[in-house]
């Protein structure tokens, strides 16, 4: 069993960085591929990115790939996503979700067994 909760988010202006962060309860921690999703009003929820459980594999959606940096520290058992050069349309609320490591990155929701509550993210033009 993992217990996730996030942080971090806010309000910032475009061009502008959060740093989101997720603690995880669980001793089984590290040995879960990590990600973000967000979900934006309207729309169904997407993936943003993961990362392995050792923390040195990392995938990003093409729409976040070079501004977003997801990183984790198991010691910590928190993993984190650094945003930068934000933009409206990033706003959203951002969950972390756990999943198992089945060969392939897992991209869809329904590959993840552990989630958050979710923290929003509002980003103004």
């Amino acid at each position: 069993q993992v217990q996730l909760v996030e942080s971090g988010g806010g309000l910032v202006q475009a061009g502008g960085s959060l740093r989101l962060s997720c603690a995880a309860s669980g001793r089984t921690f590290s040995s879960y591929v990590m990600g973000w999703f967000r979900q934006a009003p309207g729309k169904e929820r997407e993936f943003v990115a993961a990362i392995s459980w050792s923390g040195g594999s990392t995938y990003y959606a093409d729409s976040v790939k070079g501004r977003f940096t997801i990183s984790r520290d198991n010691a910590k058992n928190t993993v984190y996503l650094q945003m930068n050069s934000l933009k409206p349309e990033d706003t959203a609320v951002y969950y972390c979700a756990a999943a198992h490591w089945y060969g392939s990155w897992p991209v869809g929701q329904y590959e993840y067994t552990y989630w958050g509550q979710g923290t929003q993210v509002t980003v103004s033009s």
